[in-house]
């Protein structure tokens, strides 16, 4: 009897200590997922989110104050298409950055409407003279400036849009028009501050993820928000921006063409793939990226997001006039699947990996 249970006892012994091995293993493994996903937050929020947001406000101020010197020589009497020129210029770089922002339209650009603000279209022609012909609410447009468009005016009469069509549309401009140019564009300019400002804290949601105040329980619970943001503006992307100019069976599909004053559309597709790229792989060299831990778990997943990143930019560049042949157009829908397969690899194997 001693022998059967000295033999027990031994078996018992192993079995717990089998046990307590693989918990440890399991526990390695979750402690190893958040040591590296930790890794890629700070990048991720100060090189990829705050940069861009920091660039878009930057460029927000310069086109401000070439709005306002275009104002002065439109009240002066004196020649602006020099200013208009470079106006032109500074809305494109400006709307680069809010395009390669699209990534992360959740958190401060969701929760305060910041993104239909100032990225809303089509615009609302028969309101927009109406205003321009009100007399009284263009006088509080001069006095309040960016004030009174933020406050008062709805999404289809302010933003990217509405400044677009006045660069982009007209050689000379009205006393009013010039009025409301500045208004929209101070506007703007306040919104991206409003990014840049929130992003401070809101970054740290996921830098500190797990800590007391935070939003997110873990690391991986803020790496799959970046990768939800980037399958979104995927699925934007091929859907709606390409997808339904390319269909064009009904007026509202005909007219979502993203930017077709300055015909940047194209332009702008490539860079909303851009801040998915960002996102993933990080947007300077040497950072850790989301691409980092996923390459180590599975590098065939990774090498795929990077190849259907790449030829998702590739064919958006090969669309020539979008903005007048996307009907039917095969380019156009090469352009599409190549961006839903980038969807769809996010979506169906980047994201169950982060939740093994």
């Amino acid at each position: 009897m001693k022998q059967i249970l000295k033999f027990a006892l031994c078996a018992a012994c192993v079995i717990s200590m089998a046990a307590c091995n693989n918990k440890s293993n399991d526990e390695e493994v979750t402690t190893d997922k958040e040591t590296e996903l930790q890794k890629a937050m700070t990048p991720y929020v100060n090189n990829t989110v705050l940069a861009t947001y920091k660039d878009m406000a930057s460029e927000g101020k310069t086109l401000l104050s070439q709005c306002q010197q275009i104002q002065a020589a439109v009240e002066g009497g004196n020649d602006y298409a020099a200013l208009m020129s470079n106006a032109k210029t500074t809305w494109r770089a400006m709307r680069k950055y809010w395009e390669q922002s699209e990534a992360f339209l959740y958190g401060p650009a969701s929760t305060q409407n910041i993104d239909p603000h100032i990225d809303s279209w089509p615009l609302d022609f028969n309101a927009m003279n109406s205003l321009l012909n009100d007399a009284d609410r263009m006088a509080a447009i001069e006095a309040e400036g960016g004030a009174y468009v933020g406050d008062k005016l709805g999404y289809a009469l302010k933003g990217f849009h509405a400044a677009e069509f006045l660069l982009f549309t007209k050689t000379t401009l009205t006393h009013a028009e010039s009025v409301y140019l500045v208004g929209i564009v101070e506007d703007l300019s306040n919104q991206a501050d409003i990014l840049v400002d929130s992003w401070k804290t809101y970054g740290e949601y996921m830098t500190k993820a797990g800590q007391a105040g935070s939003i997110y329980k873990t690391y991986q619970e803020a790496a799959e928000e970046i990768i939800a943001g980037c399958i979104d503006i995927a699925g934007e992307v091929a859907d709606l921006k390409l997808g339904n100019p390319y269909l064009s069976s009904t007026d509202e599909q005909r007219e979502y063409i993203e930017s077709p004053y300055s015909r940047t559309s194209t332009i702008d597709f490539e860079d909303n793939i851009i801040s998915i790229r960002n996102s993933y792989c990080g947007a300077k060299d040497g950072d850790t990226s989301i691409s980092d831990y996923v390459k180590k778990q599975d590098e065939t997943i990774d090498t795929k997001v990077r190849k259907t990143i790449g030829e998702a930019i590739t064919a958006i560049n090969n669309i020539e006039n979008f903005e007048t042949t996307a009907k039917n157009n095969p380019k156009v829908k090469t352009a599409i699947d190549k961006v839903s397969a980038l969807e769809e690899v996010l979506n169906k194997e980047v994201l169950p990996l982060l939740s093994k």
